[in-house]
């Protein structure tokens, strides 16, 4: 047992949860080792995802890897580990991702947790988020560096024109570098589709940890971002680059360990 920790799972007043972490794109379980170390140092249960085709699973890539297949990925561990009461974070990507696991297993959700991400609406795709001109630029270098099926990681400079860098310093873009597989395009093109989630309400706390992209886009006021300052959400802000589990590691595990995971809120 975790000192101060007590039988009934909470430690000093604060639950302990189970830790679900899905990286965004170019991604894998690596991403999430700062963040998990400190998780777990703080008794919780944490377990970091390769989506297929990424991290050490970049063997299982293929033209047939779709958004379908990573969300099997994230189902099917929730199901083989038999996790409840999960605390599920998507970042960036892996938005899309989550919204698609609560769709599926919304019972077995305590909260989900889009980091620096949003949800995502049926029958949407990621690719659906950028413009015109950004999607045929994304097509042409999977067609030409990627043998159609895989986007490349990118160059910093490129990275940086889309997202916010702030906060990744040498070491953490030596280890992006060394690690970023490329992404399955495959899981950008194919839309989301909602079975119980478009008709029923969520059950489970909803919560957007805001890092700068995010950030941002709240405080704008755009369209369709003004929902997320309803009650059923939690905002909770992180002032840190669009990467927080490598440019503030134990700032987001902070984040993520004192959020509730027990008489909560859920209607």
């Amino acid at each position: 047992m975790v000192p101060g920790q007590s039988d009934d799972g909470y430690r000093g007043g604060t639950a302990l949860a189970t830790h679900v972490l899905v990286g965004g794109a170019w991604l894998g379980a690596w991403a999430w080792r700062g963040v998990a170390r400190s998780l777990r140092a703080k008794g919780h249960d944490v377990y970091p995802v390769s989506l297929t085709g990424l991290g050490e699973r970049v063997h299982l890539g293929g033209p047939g890897v779709d958004l379908e297949t990573h969300i099997a990925d994230v189902v099917n561990l929730i199901d083989s580990d038999g996790l409840d009461d999960v605390t599920l974070v998507g970042h960036s990507y892996a938005g899309i991702v989550i919204t698609g696991v609560a769709d599926r297993v919304p019972d077995r959700l305590g909260q989900i947790v889009y980091l620096d991400s949003v949800p995502f609406a049926d029958g949407q795709s990621f690719l659906d988020i950028s413009p015109p001109e950004a999607q045929a630029a994304l097509r042409h270098q999977v067609a030409s560096l990627g043998d159609g099926w895989r986007l490349p990681f990118p160059t910093f400079e490129a990275l940086g024109q889309e997202a916010s860098l702030a906060g990744l310093d040498e070491p953490a873009r030596r280890l992006m570098r060394e690690k970023a597989t490329p992404h399955p395009f495959g899981t950008y093109e194919q839309p989301l589709r909602l079975g119980g989630m478009a008709t029923a309400p969520a059950r489970y706390g909803r919560v957007i940890v805001a890092c700068d992209d995010i950030r941002a886009l709240l405080a704008a006021g755009i369209p369709g971002f003004e929902v997320f300052r309803e009650p059923a959400w939690q905002v909770v802000d992180l002032a840190t680059g669009h990467w927080p589990m490598l440019s503030a590691p134990d700032d987001l595990a902070a984040v993520l360990d004192r959020l509730p995971t027990r008489d909560i809120d859920r209607g």
